[in-house]
């Protein structure tokens, strides 16, 4: 049985997830994929991407990267693809832009960019970035702003910043003010779902 706690932990949630999402192009390392996730969880996003289109992304790290996250995970789908186009072809279905970060001539500030939107954030590996074959199929590029010496941030970082970002961007136009509606169809089978992760999480524990 659900506690009325719990119970309302899980309503709320429903209401006020976003149409925002991210996706990971070969990203390897376990715990930026694990932060990444209790980022997007922090926010409202419900669903990410991980594309792996080098042969040493196998199984054993996607295996890895579901097991980083700890508990965030049963409230975030993680959808796991070996190729590039299939997964942007999904993504692209679901999402009306696609921007990633990237610096180029025609780089947008992440303060400048409209992050209301129904809109997916592309971050890449951890050392070489987003792949030539990724950049000719995104909208746009953005970089964050920086004032040190090194002009870089770990991936999970990034990540972290620009979601919120996005968090205070939707915050302000009022799209976490949403209430869980009792009868809605969307929002009870969203609810039955969150509620079904939830208790399989607790009996795999």
């Amino acid at each position: 049985m659900l506690t009325d706690d719990r119970a309302e932990k899980i309503r709320n949630l429903v209401a006020k997830s976003q149409k925002f999402t991210v996706v990971l192009e070969n990203v390897h390392d376990p715990h930026n994929i694990g932060a990444v996730i209790r980022s997007c969880d922090a926010v409202g996003i419900r669903e990410i991407f991980i594309v792996y289109t080098q042969p040493c992304y196998n199984s054993m790290h996607q295996k890895v990267g579901r097991n980083a996250s700890s508990g965030s995970q049963k409230w975030v789908d993680v959808h796991y693809y070996g190729d590039l186009y299939e997964c942007f072809n999904v993504v692209r279905s679901r999402y009306d832009l696609i921007y990633g970060t990237h610096l180029s001539e025609n780089s947008k500030s992440l303060y400048n960019l409209d992050l209301t939107q129904s809109i997916a954030l592309v971050f890449g590996n951890e050392k070489s970035g987003i792949t030539e074959e990724a950049l000719a199929l995104l909208d746009g590029n953005f970089i964050i702003p920086q004032y040190g010496m090194v002009q870089s941030l770990n991936i999970s970082v990034a990540c972290a910043v620009s979601l919120f970002e996005a968090s205070r961007q939707r915050n302000e136009q009022g799209l976490y003010n949403a209430s869980f509606i009792d009868g809605d169809a969307q929002h009870e089978a969203l609810f039955d779902y969150y509620a079904d992760r939830h208790f399989e999480f607790v009996r795999s524990k």
